[in-house]
C-alpha cells in the first residue's frame, strides 16, 4: 500500500463542479492499494501518516505531526483521495501499466477501511469519492511532499 502525502494550507475535491470535500491546514493524502495489500498494511500506513513529523515548531524545525500541528494539541485536516495511478509502471513504452493496482473491489474495501480507521483516530477527516472523476485543488505548504510505501511482510 502506498500514499503520497502533501502538507497543505488547504485542499479540496470537486466533482462535476461541486465541492464534495475540503480541509484547511493538514495533509492531502493520495492513497493507492496494490495487489496483495491487507488491512494490516493500511493500519501501519495510517500510523505512519498520523505520526509523521513535518509541521514546524516554534524554531521552524519539522517536529510536529498532523495530530499536534502547533505543539498545543491542534489537529490538522486529512483529505484522503483514492489514487490508483500511483501503481503506474512506466518501465516499458510510453503508456503506463496499472497491473499492480488492486482490483477495484479490494481497492475500495481497503480505501473504506483506511478512511474508517482514520476517522476513529483523527478528529478531522474528509474524503474524495472512490473511483470518481475528481478535480483536486491544493495549496502545497513548503512545499512538502512525501511518498510512503508499506510493503507486506516477507
Amino acid at each position: 500500500m502506498q500514499a503520497v502525502i502533501q502538507r497543505v494550507r488547504r485542499a479540496s475535491v470537486d466533482i462535476a463542479g461541486a465541492c464534495v470535500a475540503s480541509i484547511g491546514p493538514g495533509f492531502l493524502l493520495l492513497l493507492c492499494a496494490e495487489q496483495g495489500d491487507t488491512e494490516a498494511q493500511a493500519d501501519k500506513l495510517l500510523a505512519k501518516v498520523l505520526k509523521l513529523r513535518v509541521f514546524s515548531d516554534a524554531q521552524g524545525k519539522m517536529n510536529h505531526s498532523v495530530q499536534d500541528m502547533d505543539g498545543q494539541g491542534t489537529a490538522g485536516g486529512l483529505l484522503i483521495v483514492s489514487q490508483f495511478t500511483l501503481a503506474a509502471d512506466c518501465s516499458a513504452g510510453n503508456r503506463p501499466s496499472f497491473t499492480q493496482a488492486a482490483a477495484p473491489d479490494l481497492a475500495r474495501a481497503l480505501y473504506d477501511y483506511f478512511v474508517a480507521q482514520a476517522r476513529l483516530r483523527h478528529p478531522q477527516v474528509a474524503t474524495g469519492v472512490f473511483a470518481a472523476d475528481m478535480q483536486v485543488a491544493l495549496v502545497n505548504d513548503g512545499p512538502v511532499t512525501i511518498p510512503i510505501r508499506v510493503l507486506a511482510p516477507a
